[in-house]
């Protein structure tokens, strides 16, 4: 009896289970896809600034005073940009011995503040006077930018620091910014090294190259500011033109220069813009030339869409100063007639 109601109820069971409707498989996942995802971003167009050179000393020490005004009337014109950046030609220290040379330059930490106060974002530290007080002077510029939270590039405590680019992000768009110096006075000994502080030389060649291409990888634009050129000279000499086609086609967008103390040319290398020479901006003293001005480009897309040269002079006071007039008519035109012996172009090839 119990074996016929054992087979009953499995009989009954697998009758039930046969009975039970199937359940139907899950649909498949469709992707979704946003209408706008096959349409490409609008380009951005980012409005940069550029100046030559900066200190504070002697009568622009003066302007320390109050460094919101340090640079007197430009000021809104240099603010009025999305990146502003300047080579600053000094230390920032109080300690240190003098080098073995015949200027030397160092101001206070307010300096910074000044930089700040114009819209200032950010200075090439790659020049011939960033060690004029030797590494313990580089050593407090370093320390003095850190505390301010303010941004160098083209020098460091060490090679890999020295080389390495400074990385920011505007309006999205991700910017790095590299500074060389290829200026001969020291430059053996002012060169980092592995464990020795000091400056981003151009005369290491490979290493820039490297450097540049890196910062290619990492970037939507790479901005490359050396100091480099004959002093007194308008014209642009071989070795800048040599290194400027180098870093170029490493994947160099944009390149500007100083140290000349005088202006230099600017236009095309293929689709690289080039500035050779920004010549002096706030400035100590006399000295070769009192011509300077602002340089302001739109970009989009790693390319330089408009150009416009803001002339100016240093003034009495060390400040740079806007001219007007005819006078900056007949600036504009001569820094335009540079570009000739720079062996660049009017607009962008290739």
């Amino acid at each position: 009896m119990r074996v016929r109601l054992g087979v009953l109820f499995s009989t009954l069971l697998l009758a039930g289970c046969r009975s039970a409707p199937a359940t139907p498989p899950a649909p498949a996942a469709v992707p979704s896809v946003s209408p706008l995802s096959s349409v490409a971003p609008t380009p951005v167009d980012l409005r940069l600034a550029f100046a030559g050179d900066v200190h504070f000393m002697d009568r622009t020490a003066t302007l320390l005073k109050d460094p919101a005004t340090a640079f007197g009337a430009i000021t809104p014109t240099l603010a009025d940009a999305d990146l502003t950046i300047v080579n600053l030609e000094t230390a920032i220290t109080a300690r240190g011995t003098p080098e073995p040379k015949t200027y030397h330059f160092r101001t206070e930490p307010k300096a910074i503040d000044a930089l700040k106060a114009a819209g200032i974002d950010a200075v090439s530290i790659a020049n011939n006077h960033t060690l004029d007080y030797g590494r313990v002077g580089l050593l407090d510029t370093l320390d003095a930018l850190s505390a301010a939270a303010y941004p160098a590039f083209g020098a460091g405590r060490n090679t890999d620091a020295a080389y390495l680019p400074w990385l920011t992000t505007v309006k999205g768009v991700k910017i790095a910014v590299l500074g060389f110096s290829q200026v001969n006075e020291l430059s053996s000994t002012w060169a980092a090294g592995p464990d020795k502080p000091g400056i981003a030389m151009a005369f290491d060649t490979t290493r820039a190259i490297a450097a540049v291409a890196s910062a290619r990888r990492q970037a939507d634009l790479v901005i490359v500011f050396n100091h480099w050129g004959d002093e007194a000279s308008s014209c642009a000499n071989n070795a800048q033109k040599a290194f400027a086609g180098k870093i170029a086609a490493a994947g160099a967008d944009i390149i500007i220069g100083a140290h000349a103390h005088t202006l230099q040319g600017n236009g095309w290398l293929g689709r690289t813009y080039v500035a050779y020479g920004m010549g002096n901006f706030l400035w100590y003293g006399t000295s070769k030339s009192t011509e300077t001005g602002i340089l302001k480009l739109t970009v989009r897309s790693r390319t330089v869409i408009h150009q416009e040269f803001l002339p100016a002079v240093v003034s009495d006071s060390g400040q740079p100063r806007l001219l007007t007039g005819t006078a900056a008519t007949k600036l504009n035109q001569r820094y335009t007639g540079l570009r000739g012996c720079a062996g660049l172009s009017a607009t962008p090839s290739g």
